[in-house]
């Protein structure tokens, strides 16, 4: 069974953070969102991965995973999709080093909290034409939809304005090789986009079994801020303390992750919380939920439940930073006095002075 892993997409709904970096490569709980994805695969017996990546996201994405493939003993390979027209496209364009065998779809941009594991066994037991994971979701109008008889899809709809239930069809999918004639006879949505729900309703009308299965724990699509943070959140929460780097007049209170090379002097850090190899914490207050990224800084501030990407700056905030993203090579500083709280999502590169 081979792995395709989907990172080829704009990430609108995230900008500016995705202006200049796919949001499968933004770092959450300290490493790259498709890194979980692999691993993930990884643990549930796939050792052979495609990533499918736009001409616009090679380069983000392979600099995000290199040595990642030695490190865990898997292959990885590239496949281009010059123009995301949708999930089915993503696989018709992979369909030749598929090579006909079963293999796990797995969006990029997505995180499970206990892995995928049970979609990959269920599928190896009881060899349907597909399996499908699925979450209850308050609003299902932003999702495919699925209609459930007893365990078996009996009908998908993609983004309904009446959804048929609250089973939103989540990041993971397991077919056999017979998804790709579906494939191939499909139109475009009225969306202009080939749509994978589409294909897994061909399969069904065919006569094929597709398996539902519910999501066992929590499972995110990165789609937001908002997501991104809750996500960082949820990750830490299972982190186990560990101190490598280097510290000095300080105080850890909690799951504190110290990465090798990271110095933090003259503060404050209660868990969970991670800061990464190579920054810097200094004189500063870092709260539960936060993860300072590679080569970061944190000086002369306060900040918790947020993420502070590679080499971003915070420095002299005197009040303390919530809730925020603080994208990568972004600096906040500030002159003078500030209001009581501030909230913000900074792209990549970006300069904020709060004054």
């Amino acid at each position: 069974m081979k792995g395709l892993v989907l990172a080829a997409g704009k990430g609108t709904r995230l900008r500016p953070l995705t202006y200049t970096r796919p949001k499968p490569v933004i770092r959450v709980a300290g490493k790259p969102i498709i890194h979980y994805a692999i691993e993930n695969l990884l643990e549930a017996g796939v050792d052979r991965v495609g990533i499918v990546v736009s001409p616009a996201t090679m380069t983000d994405v392979s600099a995000a995973c290199n040595g990642l493939g030695d490190s865990l003993g898997i292959t990885i390979e590239y496949i281009v999709q010059q123009e995301p027209q949708g999930l089915a496209h993503a696989v018709a364009v992979a369909r030749d080093w598929l090579a006909g065998d079963d293999f796990v779809l797995y969006l990029g941009d997505n995180l499970f909290g206990r892995g995928i594991r049970p979609f990959v066994t269920a599928f190896n037991e009881s060899r349907p034409q597909g399996v499908v994971a699925l979450a209850r979701v308050a609003d299902p109008r932003q999702f495919g939809v699925a209609e459930v008889e007893d365990g078996e899809i009996r009908r998908l709809v993609e983004k309904p304005e009446v959804p048929p239930s609250d089973l939103a069809v989540a990041g993971v999918y397991v077919f056999t090789p017979e998804i790709h004639e579906v494939i191939a006879g499909l139109e475009p949505s009225d969306r202009g986009e080939y749509e994978i729900t589409d294909a897994i309703q061909g399969l069904i009308d065919r006569g094929g079994r597709v398996m539902g299965l519910p999501i066992e724990g929590w499972w995110k699509d990165t789609g937001r801020a908002e997501d991104l943070l809750d996500a960082n959140r949820l990750l830490l929460g299972g982190i186990a303390r560990r101190v490598d780097g280097e510290v000095s007049d300080s105080r850890l209170v909690g799951r504190v992750v110290i990465e090798a090379g990271a110095r933090v002097t003259g503060s404050t850090v209660i868990g969970p919380a991670l800061i990464a190899a190579g920054s810097l914490v200094e004189n500063a207050f870092v709260g539960p939920f936060t993860s300072v990224g590679p080569e970061a800084e944190v000086r002369n501030s306060e900040v918790e439940y947020s993420i502070i990407a590679d080499r971003a700056v915070v420095d002299g905030v005197e009040t303390r930073l919530q809730e925020c993203v603080i994208g990568v090579g972004a600096r906040v500083a500030s002159r003078r006095g500030l209001p009581k709280a501030h909230r913000l999502v900074l792209g990549d590169e970006s300069r904020v002075e709060i004054g």
